[in-house]
């Protein structure tokens, strides 16, 4: 499954980006350096085309889709591009449960004169939330404790009509020594070079992530594995 590597004790430590009272200035220099790493991930393709095949299966005008712990934005902003591009109708909100990350993503937002909505939301309380056709989250799962991971999941499916999607890291050996050459080729910011790593280390194995959905009542989920060790989980309600 790893090309050799045998996968890794998981060890999650407070990451940088996790912390209240980040710089500001160091803040929005991290999240540009997420921004060119998710770029050569190929994160975006990958869920907008389990988007467009939804959106292509639907009879909808207009599908709504939102993005929890969005950060600064990148991901939905571009989502709103590509689905602009490929003419699928949607309309994209996103929420984070720090307010600098969206301030950040309301100025990204604008700079880039997209209509994707941004506010301010904790991930791991839905409650009272309305329910969205697509709900999606990348790279939070690895900041999560198991628990929280189940709870979160169990949040998604109540609040998906037809499509839940989740990104992350897998933990391996070569995912961890991509992490830390790829957040020095990738960005100059010390809080994405001490991070990175520490990603890698906190995230899930295949077989556990799938472990946690099945906790969650994600009844027959499907994972794939994608480049560079990163997985994409997709649900549909049945």
């Amino acid at each position: 499954m790893f090309l050799g590597w045998a996968p890794m004790q998981r060890d999650r430590q407070p990451e940088v980006m996790d912390q209240p009272g980040l710089d500001p200035v160091a803040h929005e220099q991290a999240l540009q350096g997420l921004r060119r790493i998710n770029a050569i991930s190929r994160c975006v393709p990958g869920l907008f085309r389990h988007i467009e095949t939804l959106a292509r299966e639907s009879s909808s005008a207009q599908l709504s889709v939102l993005e929890l712990a969005c950060g600064g934005g990148d991901t939905a902003i571009e989502l709103a591009a590509l689905a602009r591009r490929h003419d699928v109708g949607v309309s994209i909100h996103a929420c984070d449960l720090n307010p600098e990350a969206v301030r950040i993503a309301r100025r990204n937002v604008a700079r880039s004169e997209s209509d994707v909505d941004v506010f301010v939301a904790d991930a791991l309380d839905p409650a009272g939330s309305e329910q969205f056709d697509v709900v999606y989250c990348t790279l939070f799962v690895h900041h999560l404790d198991p628990p929280d991971v189940v709870r979160l999941l169990t949040g998604m499916a109540a609040r998906a009509r037809r499509l839940v999607l989740v990104d992350d890291l897998i933990r391996s050996r070569l995912g961890y020594s991509l992490a830390w050459m790829g957040t020095r080729l990738l960005s100059r910011s010390w809080v994405v070079h001490h991070d990175g790593p520490l990603s890698v280390q906190a995230a899930f194995t295949p077989t556990e992530i799938l472990q946690l959905a099945s906790q969650a009542g994600l009844r027959a989920p499907l994972l794939e594995q994608t480049w560079p060790e990163r997985f994409l989980l997709s649900w549909r309600p049945r």
